[in-house]
């Protein structure tokens, strides 16, 4: 099978579906299928060599919504070449350039919405929301409507979907999504990121590794931490991933009016060897967040054993919930308190209980291999079937 996944970036900074593209290319590469991307990024950019697909970079592009006046063309000369075309997310410029060029060839097209139209927004971003609806039914809903399918990540983003426009039409299918396998040498990784942080040691780590945005409730783990610091003197908060909005400097303001600025470290953006030393560094993985589609960190902390403790606005947390690999609470400062709060309580043999628990979830639902299975599946069940994309 010959496919083309259409991303408006493949910059590790900018988040979004980008490791579950490179991840699951992998894969299919392995199996035997031909795997390449296109992006609108600038190809002098050095990140594009590291990606381990083949990578049409067309950029530069124009400004946030990523114009770029060579993607239609090459689409149209090229586009035949595949056996299906995935788009990855919404609202920039290459969903669109897909549905007006695709819309006319016998090259189905899947798209992938990584939680782009989920009510969260509508509800918290009342005027972008209005600005979108001017845009929708012209564009997105066109995007959508016209899909071969539209894919979900797990059935909570399919239910929440259905909630942020009126005007909505889609063929929806749920796919696996998941993470690759973690590195099993534990007890290197673990040298390796506490030889960076060496004031860790000892410390019981809580560890936070998503992009630091404001959806991340990462104001409500530092006023939770606040209620926890006195009685648990050795918990540590670790709040690592990239700043795109300049969100850390006003979190440090609120640990350091709570007290706490001394119970948090900032590591950065964490790769390789460190991220996964971090994740087998700490006790467990915390993501208060507001709205998370998927969560690859949340998968990947599954798999090192890791238990999970999320809000309930992370998608998956009905499984995490099912599987008693971690604890759910709402979005909130009391629920993020709840937490912790319910963690601490757990006596030692819980706390291993629940780790194997992570484990095997990871393993039966969230792996690369499912990842890869599910999409192929999905795609060469839609060609048996001879279902149509108009």
């Amino acid at each position: 099978m010959r496919l083309l996944h259409v991303l408006s970036s493949l910059d590790p900074g900018v988040g979004g579906p980008l490791e579950g593209v490179r991840q699951r290319g992998v894969r299919m590469k392995q199996l035997g299928h031909q795997i390449e991307v296109i992006s609108l990024d600038d190809p002098k950019q050095t990140f594009l060599k590291e990606f381990p697909l083949t990578v049409h970079a067309l950029g530069p592009s124009w400004g946030h919504y990523c114009y770029n006046a060579k993607l239609v063309p090459w689409l149209e000369s090229r586009a035949g070449d595949y056996d299906a075309v995935i788009v990855h997310g919404l609202w920039q410029y290459h969903s669109f350039a897909v549905w007006r060029t695709l819309r006319k060839m016998a090259v189905p097209y899947y798209v992938f919405t990584h939680g782009m139209i989920d009510p969260w927004f509508k509800r918290n971003y009342p005027l972008k929301h209005f600005k979108k609806w001017l845009y929708w039914p012209w564009a997105e809903y066109r995007v959508l409507r016209d899909a071969r399918a539209v894919l979900f990540t797990s059935e909570e983003e399919r239910l929440l979907a259905r909630q942020s426009f009126w005007l909505y039409h889609a063929r929806e299918r749920v796919v696996a999504y998941g993470a690759s396998t973690p590195p099993d040498d534990a007890a290197r990784l673990r040298d390796v990121f506490l030889a960076a942080y060496p004031e860790l040691r000892g410390r019981r780590l809580l560890l936070f590794l998503s992009r630091i945005h404001e959806k991340k409730g990462c104001d409500l783990l530092i006023r939770a931490l606040a209620t926890i610091a006195a009685t648990e003197p050795d918990i540590q908060l670790v709040v690592a991933g990239p700043d795109q909005k300049g969100c850390v400097a006003r979190l440090m303001r609120i640990a350091e009016d709570l007290g706490v600025t001394d119970r948090i470290t900032w590591p950065g953006m964490l790769r390789d060897d460190m991220k996964w030393g971090a994740f087998y560094s700490a006790q467990a993985f915390i993501l208060p967040s507001h709205q998370e589609n998927f969560g690859i960190a949340v998968a990947e902390a599954l798999g090192c054993g890791l238990p999970v403790l999320i809000s309930d606005k992370v998608n998956i947390w009905r499984e995490v919930r099912a599987h008693g690999a971690g604890l759910v609470a709402s979005d909130t400062v009391q629920g993020t308190e709840q937490l912790l709060l319910e963690w601490l309580a757990l006596t030692g043999d819980q706390r291993q209980q629940m780790r194997q628990c992570a484990r095997e979830l990871f393993l039966a639902q969230f792996t690369v291999k499912a990842m890869a299975d599910s999409l192929i599946s999905i795609i060469e069940g839609d060609d048996r079937l001879g279902v149509s994309a108009r």
